[in-house]
């Protein structure tokens, strides 16, 4: 059997099952329960800071 021939029909059966399989582990990982805040958190990082820039970390560790 010639190396491409073995290849396609792994690629088409035992990669496409496993790629399927790490699509809806990672679809379970996204939509699991608790996880609303931490992707709410995420969605507002570009506007926390919407009314002044925020703080340049230099100044601020010179600051502290």
């Amino acid at each position: 059997m010639e190396l491409y021939t073995l290849l396609r029909e792994f690629a088409d059966s035992w990669m496409l099952l496993t790629l399927f399989l790490v699509f809806l582990a990672v679809f379970a990982w996204v939509f699991r329960p608790g996880s609303r805040e931490v992707h709410a958190d995420t969605a507002s990082i570009p506007f926390r800071h919407e009314d002044a820039p925020a703080p340049d970390r230099d100044t601020a560790a010179k600051e502290a």
